[in-house]
């Protein structure tokens, strides 16, 4: 089946729930199949994990035409009681970040480096 990524044995540092809120928050209209692909899932499981953060109250949506613009709510206190007080804007602040370094990292390593 073309389009299906690869699936992931094994465990991760972040759920599922927080890859796609975190690609959202990169691209409030990204497409469910764009979204899926970042986050090497499926996009019926993009889809589902959607609903779980619209019903939830983290994310909502508004129909443009054929497309959704998505709204996170910053505020929202997240879930596990481990993390009481951390809100949905402190957890993508610390994934922009790291996304940031990432791309600087990869941008060095393609420039030439100059000789002395």
């Amino acid at each position: 089946m073309d389009g299906v990524p690869e699936p992931h044995t094994g465990w991760t540092f972040l759920t599922n729930h927080a890859r796609v809120l975190a690609a959202i928050a990169d691209n409030h209209s990204a497409r469910i199949r764009d979204i899926a692909a970042r986050c090497r899932l499926t996009e019926r499981a993009v889809q589902k994990i959607i609903a779980d953060l619209e019903q939830d109250g983290y994310l909502s949506h508004t129909r443009e035409g054929r497309s959704n613009t998505y709204r996170i709510d910053p505020g929202k206190v997240l879930r596990h009681p481990a993390e009481a007080g951390l809100t949905v804007a402190s957890l993508m602040s610390l994934l922009v970040k790291d996304e940031a370094d990432r791309a600087t990292i990869t941008a060095s390593r393609g420039r030439p480096h100059a000789t002395a």
